[in-house]
């Protein structure tokens, strides 16, 4: 496996990536595949977990860190700001396509859990990419989030502070932050047991960072994230489970999807799908087969 750091910037801000290959000789161009992941997570969580899956099948694969995340600049950070997100997707296809060892009329996006919503924003608007495909993909809008977090009340609360946060970064430049994930506290983004975040040998990994901006409520709990894909006409591969978030919405955007579409079921938790090898595999025995045909490899 043959790895590089690479720096590249959206909207101003340079963020850091890494490209991932099976060969070291950058003359030989490859189709590539953009990954990411769930929110509040880093380059080196489930993104890297199938981007070496990815260059083991002879792909160029790509992660990178958000603006504001892991080794990446930008302000404010360790907040989950979806537009900002969408805007660094469409960064990075539009940077990995300049590159030579990249075949730049086929480069795919495959998303994660939360990333893949802000994918179909992302393919609305025209990115360079020409097929998706999204494993677990979380898709949410105000109404269906809201039970996770209280319902109207809990949304209300959590508002209420992120508002608070958003006037205290705007006067002083101070990030109130609260973790990312722990189990019992109703104040981290992540409050119930979730092994993958708790563990160092699954999520918990060194270049992780345990904390949420508090702003990120705001964004978060009102960001639509189904509208969209009655715009999207690009290639789409769903891969998802009852065991997974908003099944249904999975269901209902497959049958809004413009373009050439796929949708498998698998078993499996949400989770569980970062990294359990398994499920993993399962999950890349679709994609694989997926990009081969929709990217028209040339090998």
């Amino acid at each position: 496996m043959f790895e590089f750091p690479i720096v590249f910037h959206s909207q101003g801000v340079p963020l850091v990536g890494r490209f991932l290959r099976n060969t070291d000789d950058l003359t030989v161009r490859q189709p590539t595949v953009v990954v990411t992941g769930s929110w509040l997570t880093v380059k080196e969580q489930m993104p890297l977990t199938y981007a070496r899956r990815l260059a083991a099948l002879g792909y160029t694969a790509f992660i990178f860190d958000f603006a504001g995340f892991g080794h990446s600049q930008g302000a404010p950070r360790q907040a989950e700001m979806p537009l900002r997100k969408i805007n660094d997707i469409q960064a990075a296809a539009a940077f990995v396509g300049t590159q030579s060892f990249v075949e730049a009329d086929a480069i795919g996006h495959l998303a994660i859990c939360a990333s893949a919503q802000y994918a179909l924003r992302e393919l609305a608007q025209g990115a360079d990419i020409k097929s998706f495909a999204s494993v677990a993909g979380w898709y949410h809008d105000a109404a269906s989030v809201a039970p996770f977090y209280g319902e109207t009340e809990g949304v209300r609360l959590r508002v209420s502070r992120a508002q608070e946060a958003v006037e205290r970064f705007t006067t002083t430049g101070e990030v109130t932050t609260v973790p990312a994930y722990e189990d019992g506290n109703d104040r981290a983004g992540m409050f119930f047991p979730l092994d993958y975040y708790a563990r160092a040998d699954r999520g918990a990994v060194p270049s992780w960072k345990n904390e949420m901006a508090e702003m990120s409520w705001l964004y978060w709990l009102t960001f639509d994230g189904l509208s969209a894909a009655d715009r999207v006409d690009k290639p789409t591969l769903l891969v998802h489970g009852d065991g997974c978030v908003f099944p249904d919405h999975v269901r209902q955007i497959h049958s809004r999807l413009k373009g050439e579409k796929r949708l498998v079921w698998l078993e499996g938790g949400q989770v569980d799908f970062y990294d359990q090898p398994d499920l993993v595999e399962a999950a890349m025995a679709e994609v694989g087969p997926w990009f081969a045909r929709t990217l028209r490899r040339s090998d």
